[in-house]
């Protein structure tokens, strides 16, 4: 933010909180909860170590959490569209042409039994298989910056099968089970009707293997750069990637930057192999990249555009890389894992409101050094 901050620029910044809970005002039934809403964000932004329904009741100047939880778990209002209206926000803020799609999931690691979804699964935050709830998400990446857009909660089989539990969590009859890769189809789909500009969908291997989602992709002529495994078989004999990489020339790789790290430039060598396709307009493909350290191998499945370079390959593989960072952001700076809910509507109001409250940072990096302070309309 710089090191010289002004009390304007400081006022300027509460205005834009306000400025944008004012987009979503109209989601509430009632002002009560409206009004609680944007304390929720303020408390989310603030410097609590932990923030639940007491922490952030006392932090608004509450006596207790009731009012707190009672918006989270039986206020009127319409978390989806709140969802709506910051995804438009944020894309005022980093939309650009050439924006990415990226999807992946998180953990929430908990305890017991009763939180909608929570069971033991492997989670990338602790590395392990741990008792938690996964969150799939959808975040847009662009030269500007990175910010959550969209969410799901991943509803295990197990659960979705366990009538007595859904109906513990709040859990409708209309949600049924739905594989990561569907549930991160869903969440594109949302961003295509919703006019985001983008230009590539990017993801781990997770989403890079299924086939149900590079099939509904290429189908929509969309462009993606999506990881896969060294068993992955794409090959016109059906050979893996591994060996395909395998009988490349050391000619064909190039070393190319995938963006800035935390040491500089981070390269790697790349090399492409064509794919056959249907498409005439785009390309398929396989892109290797090797590390220049220790020459480990990383694979991505790519659908392209007809003419697309290596240059332009490589920068959407490494794009994907920020939706960490995006997590890391909204879990440290907007309390994206701090909550104490079980239902399954909680779950989705909290994550929405964590976002809405990440979303204003990434706005506030956009724009620093100019003045924040204009208050934004109310929109229906």
């Amino acid at each position: 933010m710089g090191e010289d901050v002004s009390v304007d620029e400081v006022r300027g910044w509460a205005a834009g909180l306000s400025g944008l809970h004012g987009r979503f005002g109209s989601c509430f039934g009632r002002s009560e909860p409206r009004g609680r809403a944007l304390e929720y964000m303020r408390g989310l932004l603030s410097s609590l170590e932990r923030k639940n329904g007491w922490t952030l009741a006392e932090q608004a100047g509450e006596r207790g959490p009731e009012g707190m939880q009672r918006l989270l778990n039986q206020a009127d209002w319409d978390e989806d569209a709140v969802r709506d209206r910051v995804r438009a926000y944020t894309v005022e803020y980093i939309g650009a042409a050439d924006g990415v799609l990226v999807v992946d999931e998180t953990g929430f690691v908990k305890k017991g039994v009763r939180s909608a979804g929570v069971q033991r699964q492997y989670t990338g935050t602790s590395g392990k298989i741990d008792n938690c709830q996964l969150g799939v998400f959808l975040a847009y990446a662009s030269d500007a910056g990175r910010a959550l857009i969209d969410r799901e909660l991943y509803l295990p089989a197990s659960w979705a099968e366990d009538d007595v539990r859904r109906a513990g969590a709040g859990i409708g009859a209309e949600v049924v089970f739905a594989t990561k890769p569907r549930l991160a189809r869903g969440m594109i789909q949302r961003a295509l009707e919703a006019g985001v500009p983008f230009a590539w969908v990017t993801g781990d291997e997770v989403y890079g293997q299924d086939t149900a989602l590079r099939g509904w992709l290429e189908a929509g002529s969309i462009a993606y750069v999506m990881a896969v495994p060294s068993s992955f078989r794409c090959g016109p004999r059906r050979q893996n990637a591994r060996t395909l990489a395998a009988i490349l020339p050391r000619e064909a790789f190039e070393t190319r930057s995938a963006g800035p790290g935390a040491h500089g430039p981070r390269e790697y060598d790349w090399a492409l192999v064509g794919l056959p396709g249907e498409n005439a307009a785009f390309e398929n493909g396989l892109l290797v990249r090797r590390s220049l350290a220790d020459g480990e191998l990383a694979y991505y499945r790519v659908h392209a555009p007809k003419g697309t370079t290596l240059a332009e390959l490589v920068r959407a593989a490494g794009i994907r890389w920020t939706i960490e960072e995006a997590f890391q952001a909204a879990k440290n700076e907007a309390g994206l894992d701090h909550y104490q809910v079980r239902s399954y509507r909680a779950w989705y109001r909290h994550i929405t409101l964590a976002m809405a409250a990440a979303a204003y940072l990434t706005a506030i990096r956009v724009t620093c050094g100019q003045k924040m302070g204009k208050a934004e309309p109310e929109t229906a």
